[in-house]
């Protein structure tokens, strides 16, 4: 992450980062193309994204799948301390983690559930806070150290990290008496196959035939795993493409949602902005200034 300027983003061959920051004054609306989770670590502030405001103390903790816009108001020496990584770190050293049942619904399917969109909070008790903290100091530690001698220690530090989390999200309230289960490896194919050929046009039938199972259960299996059918997930990640698309591309949006498989401008206008609450017109306006980018 380039912290030579205002605005931090992730280097070429960067993989993970964490660091702290402090809020005295607000922190502008803004979004980003990678991975955060951020840990409140002190002071108070109101965080805002599409589902509104949420009033944060010490030990809260918010996930952010890229793309998803938030900021920070009524801040009063809020610090946070940062944990950023790569959406190719997620899909090539962390792909495993999608048929874990713990770190499957908390980095994959938990965010994109039905009143997810894309994001996911929780709240740490302070002897878990102290563990995670721990974890996130050596990720800082290992912020200027050599990728290629120390992929394997950052990596490790994060699974560590995300291994903590995920256990904490599996045990609240909300889940029981239905936590995660071990996602079928009939699911993780799934995934792959939507993710990798994004711009096929898609049925449940074909899915089903590809898969060699019936269309029923795989949509009892894709709900039972992720909270949705599977059409309804290949939407959110074509709308979490199309955002990325629109963030670093100058393309022109017919183009982008032909890429991500909506060719029809106005049905890729409708889905798009039932993810992000925004049109892309609207949505690349706001923050393609900043692609890639976080105001800290």
């Amino acid at each position: 992450m380039d912290t030579s300027q205002p605005l931090f983003h992730f280097n070429e061959d960067a993989l993970a980062y964490a660091g702290y920051y402090r809020h005295d004054e607000a922190n502008p609306l803004h979004t980003h193309s990678f991975v955060e989770i951020a840990f409140v670590a002190g002071g108070h502030g109101v965080h805002q994204s599409r589902g509104g405001g949420q009033r944060l103390s010490v030990g809260d903790v918010i996930l952010l799948r890229p793309g998803i816009w938030h900021g920070y108001d009524h801040c009063e020496q809020l610090t946070l301390y940062n944990c950023c990584f790569s959406s190719e770190l997620l899909r090539r050293e962390l792909a495993w983690t999608r048929e874990d049942p713990m770190l499957g619904y908390l980095l994959w399917t938990g965010p994109y559930s039905a009143n997810g969109h894309g994001m996911m909070t929780t709240h740490l008790d302070p002897a878990t806070f102290e563990e995670c903290r721990a974890h996130l100091a050596a990720l800082t530690a290992l912020r200027h150290t050599p990728v290629a001698q120390y992929r394997g220690d950052i990596v490790g530090r994060l699974a560590l990290l995300l291994g903590i989390l995920g256990r904490t999200v599996a045990a609240m309230p909300r889940l029981q008496p239905d936590p995660p289960k071990a996602v079928s490896p009939v699911i993780g194919h799934a995934m792959r196959l939507l993710e990798t050929r994004l711009a096929d046009r898609w049925t449940l039938t074909q899915l089903a035939e590809e898969l060699h199972v019936a269309p029923g259960y795989l949509v009892r299996l894709f709900k039972s795993a992720t909270g949705l059918p599977p059409m309804a997930y290949l939407a959110r990640l074509r709308a979490e493409h199309a955002a990325n698309l629109l963030l670093r591309s100058d393309e022109s949006i017919a183009f982008i949602g032909r890429t991500v498989g909506w060719p029809d401008q106005n049905y890729f206008a409708r889905r798009f902005r039932a993810h992000y609450g925004l049109t892309a017109t609207t949505y690349r306006a706001r923050f393609a200034a900043s692609a890639g980018h976080i105001r800290h």
